[in-house]
């Protein structure tokens, strides 16, 4: 019986959650969620200079937006320095790693000459094979013994087969001269001690992971299943960098793209199922394996998220909707929404969802429902009012007080009060809509009347007609 997968996100708390790194831990989640497996999470805070409380609330709160939850506490790859070490001096104990006594100036020294006469500039110490006795008394670091003879084959389920000549790579410090272990160790001693089975990372990582596994084979730990994932370029084929715009996760919940259509496009930033461009999480988890990530880099569409996003704003609950909305405006730095706004935008969802592309598209379709009276028009919208519309919704308005509020009897009354003026409802709905919204572009006249109830629909028909009458 196989061991149960898990999967790990290890950021650096030195920014903010990039695309990047947010693709990354999405596609971990997924690989562990759509197997009953872990997901955990690392904060790689051992570069104590860059590292700030600041940075790696941000990463949480990116995750948190995206829904990407993780099992277990948090890890603090710093607070694990004392067993990093430990390792370090488990293979110093088993002759599998050796002091270095070499000073900065021998090993520049070192590589000039090599460089001079054309030969590899890989340091190698001549400390290696040293016996004990020849030690002095002197700042040393602890250098792993890399194999010298054959390859290394890194057997990645994105990337393939890639080899490695062993001559191409140098005895890795492990320990600095104060004690400290190096990032390269403490990966692996932190992926090893969490059970990590799968490590999905950025292609960027590819040649540490000949280095790493030197301390797996070294130690006798299990090497995990690699996949080395390419990485994200802009619309112009480079790296994508802060020239290409926004590129926080949290920038891109203040623009206003809902959860469900970036966990969709991030994806498909890279993986694949079939034609599949549009859908749900619950298919995703199903779906996502390590054969469908492609090798060539993906290229960032800002025009193909904006187009996903709107599909799920589409599909979306109403209720779940109005929260992402009010998330969406406290992450914008805009003003909240009262309970009544709130209450009113549920209600008003329904009809203006398929037609808005991010939230604040919908937040401005949604307009009609969260103004109160009296109704500020636009420049357009005033001109759908004149002197024949002022007698239009004079007339009308006693019909509507005695209507049933219902789509059908609306829809019966407006347009056989249209016919009785000689004209066709696309003529009527104008008046309306500016009454109504203020606005000349708008949801179904009808939608915005059962929305806004009888009472409201009645009482801005009056202020408009009271508008007109006063200009």
């Amino acid at each position: 019986m196989s061991a149960p997968v898990v999967t790990r996100f290890a950021p650096s708390p030195t920014g903010y959650l990039h695309i990047g790194g947010a693709r990354t831990a999405l596609f971990n989640w997924l690989y562990a969620r759509g197997r009953g497996g872990k997901f955990l999470l690392r904060i790689e805070d051992t570069d104590r200079a860059r590292s700030t409380p600041e940075a790696t609330a941000a990463i949480l709160q990116g995750m948190q937006w995206l829904g990407l939850d993780h099992d277990g506490d948090i890890i603090s790859q710093f607070d694990n320095a004392a067993r990093h070490a430990e390792v370090a001096h488990q293979l110093l104990a088993a002759g599998k790693a050796y002091k270095c006594f070499a000073t900065q100036d021998e090993i520049s020294a070192f590589r000039e000459a090599a460089r001079a006469a054309g030969q590899s500039t890989l340091f190698q110490s001549p400390w290696r094979d040293a016996p004990t006795t020849s030690h002095p008394e002197a700042p040393y670091v602890v250098r792993i013994k890399a194999p010298q003879n054959g390859s290394t084959v890194i057997r990645d389920q994105v990337q393939g087969d890639v080899t490695i000549r062993n001559d191409q790579l140098d005895d890795m410090v492990l320990l600095r001269s104060d004690g400290t272990p190096v990032y390269m160790l403490a990966v692996v001693v932190d992926d090893h001690d969490m059970g990590v089975t799968h490590v999905i990372r950025g292609d960027d990582h590819l040649n540490n992971a000949a280095r790493q596994m030197m301390i797996y084979e070294a130690m006798g730990w299990q090497v995990p299943v690699w996949a080395h994932i390419p990485l994200i370029h802009g619309p112009d084929g480079k790296k994508l960098s802060k020239r290409h715009g926004a590129l926080g996760a949290q920038e891109y919940q203040a623009m206003g793209f809902p959860a469900a259509g970036m966990r969709n496009y991030l994806a498909r930033l890279g993986w694949s199922h079939g034609d599949d461009e549009f859908f749900s999480d619950a298919q995703a988890r199903d779906w996502f394996d390590l054969g469908g990530i492609g090798k060539s880099p993906a290229r960032f569409d800002l025009k193909k998220l904006e187009n996903l996003s709107g599909q799920h704003i589409a599909v979306s609950d109403d209720a779940a909707l109005r929260q992402e909305t009010e998330a969406y405006l406290a992450a914008a730095g805009l003003p909240a929404l009262s309970p009544a706004q709130s209450a009113a935008f549920e209600r008003a969802v329904h009809c203006t969802k398929e037609r808005a592309k991010t939230l604040p598209e919908l937040v401005e379709k949604t307009h009609f429902a969260l103004i109160s009276r009296p109704v500020e028009m636009d420049e357009k919208a005033q001109k759908n009012l004149n002197s024949v519309s002022h007698g239009m919704l004079n007339e009308l308005t006693p019909q509507l007080q005695n209507a049933s509020w219902t789509r059908d009897t609306l829809e019966d009354v407006l347009n056989r009060f249209a016919e009785s003026q000689g004209t066709k409802f696309g003529k009527l709905a104008g008046p309306l809509r500016a009454a109504l919204a203020g606005r000349a572009v708008t949801p179904s006249v009808f939608d915005m009347m059962l929305v806004l109830g009888q009472e409201e629909s009645l009482a801005r028909l009056a202020d408009a007609a009271e508008r007109l009458k006063a200009a």
